[in-house]
């Protein structure tokens, strides 16, 4: 008789005990845990955000006043805008503003973060001086930058008079010309969000391994090469997220040239979110400050579209 080889028999799997969770139980109850976490910030981005901005859609291609319902009026809003003289002033006033504070900004961001990112001393200090404009009240901080632009008793005239021939001196008008409002918003602007950007370099510089630096300085690069070769492609994405930001920022201005100038003089600070504003809570068009707003949101889009673009083509 020919044997039969006798087949181990697989034992039945074992029933986790009591208390005990199963991976497939463990992961259920992270993801439900985790969407409680995130559901009152993301039903508020939901109601708050996402539903004004797609509302929006609408509203630019309708009339309305802020009573009843918005009456669709199709492209009379975008016709109108072809021919308003004073959004295309507002809008090349923002690229204005937009051009000179994003680069003066950054470049002032970059140097402080580097800096701060040496071996000096009283750096915690140095960091809460730079960040503590930014927490500070805009309308406090416009108010007292507008006593130092004072063309007559303000201290930065003072001082600027003392190269320029002393009273009888020349010094710009600052807030009180259409040539030197502009500038000086700009300056109060770079002077508040320098140091939040600076913080957020500086975080990046930090992640930087100096394992890098220590290399390159062994294979004879000075530090101007350790920088350009080392610090500005690893600090590639800190830099793109702050280009982002600031850009947007930079678009949207409004509370800074509200207090200081409100526009002026004239309309030399009038700002493409200021005329929104206007529109829309001074003058009732909401209709037509929609499509203004959409302008403004696809600059924003076009823009970023660029500079993400452009950083991906940098990181290949």
């Amino acid at each position: 008789m020919t044997e039969v080889a006798s087949k181990p028999v697989a034992s039945p799997a074992k029933k986790p005990k009591g208390g005990e969770l199963t991976t497939n139980a463990i992961g259920r109850r992270n993801l439900r845990n985790g969407l409680l976490f995130i559901a009152p910030n993301f039903i508020g981005f939901l109601f708050l955000v996402l539903g004004p901005v797609l509302s929006l859609f609408y509203i630019a291609f309708s009339k309305w006043s802020a009573f009843g319902m918005p009456k669709f009026n199709g492209l009379e809003n975008w016709t109108r805008l072809l021919g308003d003289d004073t959004f295309k002033h507002s809008f090349w006033q923002t690229i204005y503003y937009a051009l000179v504070h994003i680069p003066l900004t950054l470049v002032i961001a970059f140097g402080l973060a580097v800096i701060l990112n040496s071996k000096l001393k009283g750096k915690a200090f140095f960091r809460t001086i730079a960040f503590f404009p930014y927490i500070t009240s805009i309308v406090a901080a416009a108010q007292v930058w507008s006593m130092l632009f004072d063309p007559n008793a303000g201290v930065i005239n003072q001082f600027i008079r003392l190269f320029t021939g002393g009273e009888d001196g020349w010094a710009p008008g600052w807030l009180s010309t259409t040539e030197w409002a502009m500038p000086a918003v700009i300056i109060v602007a770079t002077w508040r969000e320098v140091g939040y950007f600076m913080i957020l370099l500086l975080a990046g510089l930090q992640t930087i391994p100096h394992e890098l630096y220590e290399a390159a300085e062994v294979d004879g690069a000075n530090g101007w090469q350790r920088f350009w070769k080392i610090t500005v492609p690893c600090m590639r994405p800190t830099l793109f997220f702050v280009m982002v930001t600031l850009t947007i920022g930079s678009f949207k201005i409004l509370d800074l040239t509200l207090v200081m100038t409100n526009g002026g003089p004239g309309d030399s600070t009038y700002v493409l979110a200021q005329y929104v504003y206007q529109q829309a809570f001074q003058q009732g068009n909401f209709g037509y400050s929609g499509a203004v707003s959409l302008v403004l949101f696809f600059l924003c889009m076009i823009v970023t579209i660029i500079q993400f673009v452009y950083n991906n083509a940098k990181e290949k």
